[in-house]
């Protein structure tokens, strides 16, 4: 596997393109799989949110916070609870009015579900954070957000990041179209059992249809699409699993990792098999307005020829395990991890992992920014 993951000293080798390979292809791009197109996504209302925001923000807040289009800071998303990159406006520590007009963007950009799908995760982490002592570190606003671009606008690209512990979700906008990827959500436990959220759940449709299609599968199948027995397997090559991201391939600062394909070919599985990675796909892609989710899952199902199911560990009820998706316009990614806050030194079903890419330089939206009339690269790194 040739592995092209960028570090924190390399990033101005990008600039040009911030182009998220992800390809089978020895990292050949390949282009022409996404196009631009109206996905009816309210970008009027979205714009009005994000000016808002910009209103309130003082000179120096402006500074860090509005930045380049071509800025590689896009690329410094991290899920960590410690900052790795501190760049934008920290939702705790600012004014409750700016922090309201924030959450605003979210709810304009994002589809409902998707909205509280978010803030599920937020309020997890602020349990979290409660569990450990920690509120400092870990609450409900303990997330920065940055705007990519010179302004918020209904005719040119835009875009912006909003990340902290166990949440961050990249959004790109041009007009009617929204690209959200990549995208990383996770929960440590997923399920809050106390306090005023009591009953927040999250990332539990994702583990159950992932594990009852892997339990639909016949032997040869079964046997094909699971890479890994165990998961930490010694037959793992070095590389395979690591401290942070465990099994995932994907995550922070992965971006132009070439991931070769693993598993069974879905367009090989029978009709409800094929039916289950549907509905995967679109919890994935539950972010998304409706119509761009569903013009979404549409590109997904055009290339079930070329789309793989793999797993790691075991399918019993009960077993922690790692899947993922992969095509040339998606990749998805599951993991249950051991404990980083909580005790358990082993996978455990309550403390998940997610994530979503657009390979071939759908990260971002790099590949629809090379197709807009006019754009210009003109971004220049000074390290």
């Amino acid at each position: 596997m040739t592995v092209c993951a960028l570090s924190f000293t390399n990033l101005s080798l990008i600039i040009h393109t911030i182009a998220t390979n992800l390809t089978r292809d020895e990292g050949v791009v390949r282009p022409g799989l996404f196009q631009i197109r109206d996905e009816g996504v309210p970008i009027e209302r979205i714009v009005a949110a994000a000016q808002a925001v910009v209103s309130q923000l003082t000179p120096e807040q402006a500074s860090k916070t509005i930045l380049h289009i071509d800025s590689p800071e896009w690329r410094t998303w991290s899920n960590p609870e410690f900052l790795l990159s501190d760049k934008g406006i920290r939702l705790d520590e600012i004014a409750p009015s700016l922090r309201e007009g924030v959450l605003k963007v979210l709810q304009e950009t994002l589809s409902p579900e998707g909205y509280d799908k978010a803030l599920g995760a937020m309020r997890i982490n602020h349990f979290l954070g409660e569990l450990v002592n920690a509120p400092r570190v870990m609450n409900e606003h303990s997330y920065n957000f940055v705007l990519f671009g010179p302004t918020p606008s209904a005719r040119e690209p835009w875009g912006f990041s909003f990340y902290g512990h166990h949440l961050c979700l990249s959004v790109f906008l041009y007009r009617t179209q929204i690209v959200v990827s990549p995208w990383f959500t996770g929960a440590e436990p997923n399920f809050i059992d106390d306090g005023p959220y009591k009953g927040t759940r999250i990332l539990d449709v994702e583990e159950r249809l992932g594990l009852r299609l892997m339990q639909s599968l016949g032997g040869e199948e079964r046997d094909k699409a699971r890479v890994y027995k165990l998961m930490k397997d010694p037959a793992m090559p070095k590389g395979r699993w690591n401290h942070d991201d465990q099994r995932h391939l994907c995550g922070a600062y992965r971006d132009n990792r070439v991931v070769p394909y693993e598993g069974v070919v879905v367009s090989s599985l029978n009709a409800e098999q094929q039916a289950l990675v549907v509905q995967i796909l679109e919890q994935f892609l539950l972010y998304l307005p409706a119509q761009a989710r569903e013009m979404r899952l549409s590109d997904a199902k055009a290339v079930f020829n070329e789309t793989y199911f793999c797993w790691i560990g075991g399918y019993g009820d009960e077993d922690p395990f790692y899947y993922r998706v992969q095509s040339p316009v998606i990749i998805v990614e599951f993991d249950h991890h051991s404990g980083v806050f909580l005790t358990n030194g082993e996978p455990a079903k309550f403390h998940i992992h997610t994530l979503l890419r657009t390979p071939n330089a759908g990260d971002y939206g790099s590949a629809l920014r090379g197709q807009i009339e006019g754009a210009e690269q003109d971004y220049v790194w000074e390290g």
